[in-house]
């Protein structure tokens, strides 16, 4: 990058909340952009501190799943691929600058998704987890999962949107940002916009261990999108409601629950950069309004 002439300066951290706080030093600095070198909960730390501001976020994807920089076509750092960073740094020499929508669960804000069920169970059971785990980490939360849904019989839910009301018993609800879930591995929001003050909320019927794994089953192979027991509901805020605790997931990270949840989409609230050679089919607005002058 510096060959490129862009000024750049290292900082480290030691806990997730030193992203947040550099995030913020950052844009009170009025830096042109941060790019954190790590995971999905890394980055979802880091937005804290951006959005709203005119500092954009960067990732140089080292983290486990990396389901953010998978959305755009960067490598993740792994033991067959030792180089991924490099690659990754100079395909954001080449950057273009975006505006993004962000979602706000309760007090939290999340880039990719928040997710109460099964899924934000097994995350508050598997986390924190120390550094050489997360190199088998969806090995890890594959075999957590079907573990937890032997004893996981789901959640009474209460959704509202709008003058929209769905009652129900579901194993899983997740509001999702983005296309890809469960580390990248399934494609949950085929349709998914980055900019179109939009959201899904993905609602998946079961109570039992058969159902999880036809749900995910089905997931994985596309065809929840035509299930009679997963129902998606677009939103621009929608609540949860339940007469038992409600276990959260913010962007793969735990977060305490209550018996309500509150999610809305705060429209093109933060700034990103988009690689080189990223599709922009991912913007509503296309080409003409994602792309920006390299900062």
């Amino acid at each position: 990058m510096k060959k490129n002439g862009w000024e750049v300066e290292i900082e480290t951290s030691e806990k997730g909340e030193d992203f947040t706080a550099l995030s913020s030093q950052a844009a009170r600095n009025n830096l042109d952009a941060v790019i954190v070198v790590g995971g999905d909960g890394s980055i979802n730390r880091a937005v804290a501190g951006l959005v709203g501001t005119e500092t954009a976020l960067g990732v140089l994807p080292a983290g486990t799943a990396n389901v953010w920089a998978q959305e755009f076509g960067l490598p993740g750092l792994s033991w067959t691929r030792w180089m991924a960073l490099e690659e990754s740094a100079r395909r954001l020499v080449a950057c273009r600058v975006a505006r993004v929508d962000v979602g706000l669960c309760n007090a939290s804000y999340f880039l990719l998704w928040a997710g109460v069920g099964l899924d934000a169970f097994v995350v508050h059971r598997i986390e924190p987890r120390r550094q050489w785990e997360k190199h088998f980490a969806v090995v890890q939360y594959a075999a957590t999962a079907v573990w937890k849904a032997s004893v996981w019989h789901g959640i009474n839910l209460r959704v509202k949107s709008g003058d929209h009301q769905l009652d129900g018993h579901y194993m899983l609800a997740v509001a999702s940002n983005v296309s890809l879930y469960a580390g990248g591995l399934a494609k949950i929001s085929p349709g998914a916009l980055l900019d179109d003050g939009i959201m899904d909320l993905w609602l998946f019927e079961g109570d039992n261990l058969e159902d999880t794994v036809k749900q995910a089953w089905d997931l994985w192979s596309g065809r929840h999108v035509r299930s009679d027991r997963v129902h998606c509901i677009p939103f621009k805020e929608v609540s949860l409601q339940s007469d038992s605790q409600i276990y959260i997931q913010i962007d793969g990270e735990p977060e305490v629950g209550g018996q309500q949840v509150t999610i809305r989409v705060v429209p093109k609230a933060l700034k990103v950069l988009i690689p080189e050679g990223a599709s922009l089919d991912l913007f509503y607005y296309g080409a003409s309004e994602a792309v920006a002058d390299k900062k």
